[in-house]
């Protein structure tokens, strides 16, 4: 059983807005499940607020799991 279970029992979503904001809520639980430690992760806020670059990969990162959220979901046809 996975930490994701419980917060995410299906990638079916009703539309592709809703798509998204699921893409953003794995995205952001993949990187608690990285790195645990809360405090840290406020910490780094403050870094990547103002780097263009991380800024961007996060983008990315989202974008792969709406990708893969389109793809469960026959995209939306």
């Amino acid at each position: 059983m996975s930490v994701f279970d419980d917060v995410i029992p299906t990638l079916i979503t009703a539309t592709p807005a809703v798509g998204r904001e699921l893409a953003i809520m794995i995205a952001r639980k993949t990187i608690a499940s990285i790195q645990t430690d809360a405090d840290v992760r406020a910490s780094l806020r403050d870094d990547y607020a103002r780097d263009t670059a991380q800024l961007i990969s996060s983008a990315h990162v989202v974008a792969v799991e709406f990708q893969t959220i389109a793809a469960a979901n026959n995209y939306w046809r």
